[in-house]
């Protein structure tokens, strides 16, 4: 090859790579920027179905607690037996109580005499008491009558002296009477008192224990368990109750729901039921409790769904509650924009090329679509692709805008 075809083909290869090292560049600059699709924030409304699921439980229960202790004489129920309240569930031997009554009312009766006998003293008391003042009035008067005639010389000293004599001892008489009186009626006040009062307690206290020895089933249900036989002891402590029953007339699904939902719920609110065991059938359920308290798991409130048993109905079955809600007009943005960060929920606001990390409170939302309560603005756009790798204040491209 000549000289100059040889100087053309190096000009040649020099251009080649020339060209290819500027399309490096160019393509190296562009991968620099994320490329996301972003959607406008826009008014509207998000429905949502919401399910709470769990095991059915008897609305009521209770457990039969003996008040009194002692031996068991009889149990009148087993488990499965169907009770009403009131119902004689468990009878407590009560021959122990029967001869405390006995001696508690002989007690009673022997105050009552006590009483009886004081009131009798006090009356008698009282007659002496009467004719102490009748002798102290006329020894009064006997004394006067001297002391006159002394006075004019007309009776002697010794007649004084007697007399004085006389109404001191009148005095006395009636002092001691008084005393006597005043004794008998403390006597008869304590006996007809306090005395008699404490003795018809102690009678009282008796036989309140021994009406605590029919045990009867405090509401209407199913006995559920049963720890007592006859001839075993009952007592006020024990770990285990004589019997449990349940009330499963009305059933319990018990579950818990977003603080979204909450707003959205409501006590007596009607909500369809179905159950693993009845496929194909559906009940009406009526909402008793919105919890008040979040639950333990964090931002999740309890929520409390009751349905009348139509008889074929077991606690223990799996249950489904299916809320069909529809939140109030808001902010609306897709539920890929989304993203949580320890709690916390965030999207990426898409400005002039720039991603700007924005912490966000959610309401309710679907599979796509969430209602932004608090941190974005009705038309402001959002990531909604490669949002996971973005971080603020990130350059983007933006290749599409959802209308």
């Amino acid at each position: 090859m000549c000289t100059w075809g040889k100087r053309a083909l190096a000009l040649l290869l020099a251009g080649y790579l020339a060209l290819g090292a500027t399309g490096c560049g160019a393509r190296a600059g562009a991968s620099d920027q994320v490329s996301v699709k972003v959607a406008a924030a826009s008014k509207g409304k998000v429905a949502a179905t919401i399910e709470v699921t769990g095991a059915l439980v008897p609305a009521r229960t209770a457990n039969v607690v003996s008040k009194l202790a002692g031996q068991v004489r009889a149990v009148h129920a087993d488990v499965g037996d169907r009770v009403q309240a009131g119902q004689l569930l468990v009878e407590i031997d009560t021959k122990e109580l029967q001869a405390q009554l006995q001696q508690a009312e002989a007690a009673v009766r022997g105050v009552q005499d006590q009483a009886e006998q004081a009131r009798i003293g006090m009356e008698t008391a009282q007659v002496g008491i009467s004719n102490a003042k009748a002798g102290l009035d006329a020894a009064q008067k006997y004394y006067d009558r001297i002391k006159a005639l002394a006075d004019a010389g007309a009776a002697s000293q010794s007649q004084l002296d007697d007399a004085q004599t006389k109404l001191e001892q009148a005095k006395n008489g009636y002092t001691a009477a008084s005393k006597q009186y005043e004794a008998a009626k403390k006597q008869y006040e304590i006996a007809a008192g306090s005395g008699l009062a404490q003795a018809e307690a102690a009678v009282n206290t008796i036989k309140v224990n021994m009406s605590n020895a029919s045990v009867t089933s405090p509401i209407s249900g199913l006995v559920t368990n049963r720890n007592i036989n006859p001839g075993e002891m009952a007592a006020p402590t024990s770990p285990l109750p004589l019997l449990a029953i349940a009330d499963t007339s009305t059933l319990k699904l018990q579950g818990t729901v977003g603080q979204e939902v909450v707003p959205l719920l409501a006590t007596g609110q009607k909500v369809t039921v179905t159950l693993d065991a009845l496929p194909g059938r559906e009940l009406s359920g009526t909402v008793t409790l919105v919890g008040p308290l979040a639950a333990a798991t964090g931002q999740r409130f309890p929520v409390e769904i009751s349905l009348s048993n139509p008889g074929d109905l077991k606690a223990g079955m799996t249950a489904r509650a299916v809320f069909k809600l529809t939140g109030p007009e808001g902010v609306v943005i897709p539920a890929a924009a989304v993203r949580t960060d320890n709690g916390q929920d965030y999207v990426f606001v898409v400005r002039d090329g720039v991603a700007t990390r924005r912490p966000v409170t959610l309401g309710l939302k679907n599979d796509e679509q969430v209602t932004v309560l608090k941190g974005l603005e009705n038309g402001e756009q959002v990531a909604v692709t490669n949002a996971a790798v973005l971080q603020d204040k990130m350059a983007v491209a933006v290749e599409h805008v959802s209308p």
